[in-house]
């Protein structure tokens, strides 16, 4: 058994106020061009720090939207 990391091209989080969900694992409720926002997701992840990817919301088994927003991490 090891580690499982996933490499992920994209940022995919809950529509903002999903039931059963922490604040930092949904979209924020208003997005603003320069702010900061927290997130959080389970278990090991690879992001491109300092490169823009996508922004998208997910409803959960791998349905995602289109890009939301083009964000740097």
């Amino acid at each position: 058994m090891g580690i499982q990391i996933e490499f992920n091209p994209d940022l995919a989080l809950r529509k903002f106020g999903t039931p059963g969900r922490l604040e930092e694992e949904c979209l924020p409720k208003t997005l603003i061009v320069g702010e900061m926002h927290q997130f959080l997701k389970k278990g090991q992840r690879v992001y491109w720090l300092e490169g823009e990817i996508p922004l998208l919301e997910t409803k959960g088994n791998q349905q995602l939207s289109r890009p939301l927003a083009s964000i740097q991490i």
